[in-house]
């Protein structure tokens, strides 16, 4: 007991102590060791890789799982505070799961659920009607389009999340830990160098304190030597930071590269509901009136820059026209052009010419044509082709 009781008494001299030597540095009554230039500048790296990778963590979490029903209030104070409250719930439910040795259950994604909406209204609306078949349609697709969404967020959850939270719960508690044991071995150090300073200042005046003296000599002297080998732990630490960054870097492509086939996929399944939705009859309920063509994102004078966005209305002439027949088609009078393909193009029928990426063909407009499309030819065949997958050459 009386032990713990001079331990207690001690911890509270020394806590007084550093306390009193750090209020004396902020008024500038005492001196502070200060660090070297190269581990001042470790120091600022390290925090400016803790904060950057907090923040990066932190959106790239919203990304992934973005609930706007849960974003109370307009202010980043607001959407930070549920964020939180949003990721407090999920580690709560995770920390659960593991200890019941049992796997976290899949979240339903948001293209899930809006498809299981639009079946349920099908459903109920008649999905025999067009309306109803087109709502089956996309709901097929809304739902692909989730579970690519599902397969992206585990993968980026798992090659890129993790290793940023490791670093922040593991790597960094050690980085702050000894930070602060490095701050406390200074403050001692500074302290003994105060007390020698006035022992020093004490002897000069008296022949009495020789004792005090040497006594503050040996105590500055291990404090020295315990500020030198926690100064060296902590630098060998925050060098580490150098690994921790191409850590970082190889965790970063990797993220990029499941986002890639993540869009990939969506843009493939989009391509394919589009097609289904062409070859649907545009004659809707209630109106007799033909669907109106849908604007071209490029024209055929222009280079496509973007991803394409296959025309709907695919005919070589106007409605109510009969179509040209491919075999009497001839290139005009006024010549024709090569085209580089930008991305392979399955023919919907006979009529289209299908296309492979990176390959030149040679195309032509002809009157009365939709201005979406153009007639290719590569070798003895021929089809109509859309402009948007293709990049007009001189």
């Amino acid at each position: 007991m009386d032990f713990n009781m001079k331990k207690l008494a001690s911890d509270a001299g020394i806590f007084f102590t550093r306390a009193v030597q750090f209020t004396e540095e902020k008024f500038g009554q005492a001196e502070k060791t200060e660090l070297d230039a190269h581990f001042e500048n470790l120091l600022a790296r390290a925090d400016s890789t803790k904060n950057w990778t907090e923040k990066i963590l932190r959106q790239t979490e919203v990304l992934l799982q973005p609930n706007p029903s849960e974003w109370t209030g307009t202010g980043p104070g607001a959407r930070a505070g549920s964020w939180w409250r949003r990721l407090a719930g999920a580690r709560v439910e995770e920390f659960l799961y593991e200890k019941l040795d049992r796997k976290v259950p899949s979240r339903v994604t948001n293209g899930e659920l809006l498809a299981q909406y639009m079946t349920e209204a099908a459903g109920e609306l008649g999905p025999t009607t067009p309306y109803g078949k087109t709502l089956i349609k996309v709901a097929e697709a809304e739902k692909r389009l989730g579970a690519a969404e599902r397969d992206f967020i585990h993968t980026a959850s798992i090659n890129f999340l993790t290793p940023l939270r490791n670093f922040l719960e593991g790597d960094w508690k050690t980085i702050s830990k000894e930070r602060r044991l490095l701050q406390n071995r200074r403050l001692d150090l500074d302290a003994c160098k105060a007390r020698l300073k006035k022992a020093k200042a004490a002897e000069a005046k008296a022949t009495l304190w020789n004792d005090e003296v040497d006594k503050s000599e040996q105590e500055l002297r291990v404090a020295q030597t315990e500020f030198d080998r926690q100064a060296e732990v902590t630098r060998l630490l925050l060098e580490g930071i150098s690994s921790t960054h191409v850590n970082h870097l190889r965790c970063l492509h990797e993220f990029v590269e499941s986002q890639t086939t993540y869009y990939a996929q969506c843009y493939r399944h989009m391509l394919d509901l589009q097609k289904q939705l062409g070859r649907f009859p545009g004659t809707f309920v209630g109106t007799t009136e033909p669907a109106s063509p849908p604007l071209s994102s490029t024209s055929p004078t222009t280079t496509a820059a973007t991803m394409p966005v296959e025309p709907s209305v695919a005919g070589l002439a106007p409605p109510g026209e009969a179509a040209l027949c491919l075999e009497e088609v001839a290139p005009p009078a006024s010549g024709t052009r090569k085209a580089r393909v930008l991305y392979d193009y399955e023919a919907a029928d006979s009529s289209e010419l299908a296309l492979l990426a990176d390959e030149l063909i040679t195309v032509y407009s002809l009157p009365g044509m939709d201005p979406d499309w153009l007639i290719g030819e590569r070798g003895n065949k021929k089809g109509k082709v859309p402009v948007t997958y293709l990049e007009l050459l001189s």
